[in-house]
């Protein structure tokens, strides 16, 4: 697979699931509190007609863990829900080829041995660099009693960051995260400008559309070749693309999948591929679009920006005829 110059996927008429994993869909730069776009229960307010009292008892209480951990972007944390990813060691030497291997443990304690197929396979799993400069789409394979091993190989000294995405049997797709080190001298790399274009092994990748935080976002990118566009993409893990977004700072992770799939009648082998994606805030993103041609997956990679955040609609009140009061708080939630 190719290594970009980024990366903290992957393999969308579909909305994409932030955070989340591939079968839902599952992608920082601001510290505001992030709506809810993994694929996980959202916080839902109480229906406008709802009465003072009841909406008081709606807000009063402190959020449950499982409401907590549903806001909470996909990758951040190495356990939720109950599953906890567990690498057998987070040290690698760099360069060298190494037998990585994980288990990923469940609520009863033990190494979780189910997992659904989800773009043909049981577990994706994302390696990068956290300046985002590096990025490895890579699959795991079973090596027996809960264990996943894959060759795994850091190409240099440095901090990077490892997303198991999955949905185990009876389960919600997740996207847990662990750090590893590879030994040496590091020096982290600025992060990419923003581009609009990105070449790989002779192919143009052209990206057309804008990231708008809290809000289903179109993209689209056209792939071509020495200037003619690509009409035969092949298909890989199910579909003609696949894209993984990282928010840059904490490496939130966003998969997405494109809209249609290979053999629906509908959707086009190339040039274009559409995505939909929903960020959860402002600041820069990198994201990695992997794709097949003439047997080859190659990734292209950007840097985007997410800007303002969406306007409220706003309806029009009758002028109060008294003092108004002040409305009641609903605390720090953005709904």
């Amino acid at each position: 697979m190719n290594t970009p110059a980024k990366l903290g996927a992957y393999a969308l008429g579909l909305a994409v699931i932030f955070g989340g994993a591939l079968g839902a869909g599952t992608a920082v730069g601001s510290t505001e509190t992030p709506p809810a776009a993994n694929g996980h229960q959202a916080h839902t307010p109480p229906p406008p007609n709802q009465t003072a009292d009841a909406h008081a008892t709606h807000a009063q209480p402190a959020p449950s863990q499982a409401a907590t951990a549903a806001s909470i972007p996909g990758g951040l944390q190495v356990s939720q829900n109950g599953y906890t990813l567990t690498p057998e060691t987070t040290t690698i030497t760099p360069g060298e080829p190494t037998d990585f291997r994980f288990t990923v443990t469940g609520p009863d304690g033990r190494p979780v041995t189910g997992y659904q197929t989800l773009h043909d396979k049981k577990l994706h799993f994302i390696v990068v660099s956290r300046d985002l400069g590096g990025f490895q789409h890579l699959h795991p394979e079973p090596a027996g009693e809960g264990v996943w091993s894959v060759k795994l190989t850091l190409p240099e000294a440095g901090a990077y960051r490892a997303f198991a995405d999955f949905a185990p049997e009876g389960g919600t797709g997740l996207t847990l995260g662990a750090d590893l080190h590879a030994g040496g001298a590091y020096k982290p790399k600025a992060l990419p400008a923003a581009n609009r274009t990105s070449t790989v092994d002779g192919y143009t990748v052209e990206l057309d559309g804008a990231l708008t935080p809290g809000a289903s976002s179109k993209l689209t990118l056209k792939v071509s070749k020495d200037g003619h566009p690509v009409t035969d993409l092949q298909p890989y893990l199910g579909a003609y693309g696949h894209l993984v977004a990282l928010r840059a700072g904490d490496l939130a992770y966003l998969h997405v999948h494109p809209d249609g799939e290979p053999g629906d009648g509908k959707t086009p082998s190339g040039p274009e591929i559409t995505f939909y994606a929903e960020v959860p805030s402002r600041g820069d993103y990198r994201l990695f679009l992997d794709f097949q041609h003439e047997g080859a997956v190659r990734t292209a990679a950007f840097t985007a920006r997410a800007g303002e955040l969406p306007t409220p609609a706003t309806t029009s009140s009758p002028t109060p005829t008294a003092t108004p009061t002040a409305p009641a708080s609903h605390g720090d939630h953005n709904h």
